[in-house]
């Protein structure tokens, strides 16, 4: 076996055909192009969504939904879990510092605090946000809810 002997596997190129050299080659002239249009040009890129100037299903289809500006988004954090992290520390405040501590939040979101779970130990919450039942729940176990 030598160098100039090696040759591709059989069928795996296509046929040698060198388009746009020539009437001699049988393929000059439009260069298996067709006439006219968009597509015989060079320089032609298909745009994303274009069917042939029939307008686009994007353009077409009616816009709908509403996008609120003002919408928040709040990281939740339950009671169950506010419990388990007060038993684990031994904490009797717990505040955005604690929670980042903790891993749960990375102290950029917005926290609001869920009512699901028990709370028995008494606690300064310091969060966001509260719903009633949560608030409701730590006022009952003695503690203080805090919106920063």
């Amino acid at each position: 076996m030598k160098l100039h002997t090696l040759k591709p596997a059989a069928g795996s190129t296509h046929s040698p055909r060198r388009i746009g050299r020539g009437p001699g080659s049988g393929l000059g002239g439009t260069s298996t192009r067709g006439h006219k249009g968009a597509k015989s040009r060079s320089g032609y890129k298909r745009k994303i969504g274009f069917e042939g100037g029939q307008m686009p299903l994007q353009r077409r289809v009616p816009k709908s939904g509403f996008k609120n500006i003002n919408h928040k988004e709040y990281f939740a954090v339950n009671l169950s879990t506010l419990q388990k992290l007060a038993e684990e520390k031994n904490l009797t405040k717990i505040g955005i510092a604690e929670l980042r501590e903790a891993g749960l939040t990375n102290g950029k979101e917005l926290v609001k605090i869920l009512a699901k779970g028990e709370l028995k130990v008494k606690l300064d919450v310091e969060a966001h946000a509260f719903s009633k039942t949560a608030e409701e729940a730590i006022k009952a176990a003695g503690g203080n809810t805090t919106i920063i």
